[in-house]
């Protein structure tokens, strides 16, 4: 089961490569948020305590999977933005990019891979990191980026759990807070900006200044 939540997992990556509307963006955060709780799960193990466990719920699950895909599908409606991008690459080479992405994380992984380390959550976790920051390097609307970070975020929570069973609470809750912070902070840049820039795509923000 473990395999197969973590399959599905780099699955939703490559799909972030050619999906073209950003519902579909949101939908795959939220996704990502249940696949990470049953991960975290299981790795804690039966004989984890209760506090641990009620962590990881709330921090993948209503965080991850119900909060963040609510306030993204909110931005949507209040933006009224649809397309990722009428200006974005195509299809083929976005899954080339993220195809080439995966081979390299698993080249990684493989070399540098040792007994303290799980293997599989880390050479996942780099490709959802390589994921995260195509995503903002070759797509122009704003959105896109904030879709990026929160790829990024998720990718270092499943790192996380590859240096070892016992999360960093501390760590995940600070990272936690930062990305809903921006997630908040961003939403209401794009919806005060949304009459202004309709397109936002990065490239028009220096019409702000004007």
């Amino acid at each position: 089961m473990l395999l197969l939540f973590i399959i599905i997992y780099a699955v939703s990556l490559l799909y972030l490569a050619v999906a073209e509307r950003f519902r579909h963006y949101a939908w795959l955060v939220g996704l990502q948020g249940w696949l990470l709780m049953g991960i975290a799960l299981m790795q804690l193990g039966p004989g984890e305590s209760w506090g641990a466990k009620i962590f990881v719920v709330a921090e993948t699950l209503l965080c991850k999977g119900i909060l963040v895909p609510y306030l993204l599908f909110r931005i949507i409606r209040n933006t009224k933005i649809n397309r990722v991008s009428r200006k974005s690459m195509s299809a083929f080479v976005s899954i080339l990019l993220s195809v080439a992405a995966l081979v390299v994380s698993l080249s990684i992984t493989r070399w540098v891979s040792d007994s303290q380390a799980g293997t599989l959550f880390f050479g996942v976790s780099l490709f959802g990191l390589l994921a995260g920051l195509l995503l903002i390097t070759t797509r122009q609307r704003i959105f896109s980026h904030l879709v990026g970070f929160l790829i990024i975020e998720n990718a270092v929570f499943l790192f996380s759990l590859a240096v070892g069973a016992e999360l960093p609470m501390l760590v995940n809750i600070g990272i936690l807070l930062d990305i809903l912070m921006g997630v908040l902070m961003l939403g209401l840049f794009l919806s005060k900006i949304g009459d202004r820039l309709p397109n936002l795509d990065n490239e028009k923000l220096s019409s702000i200044k004007d």
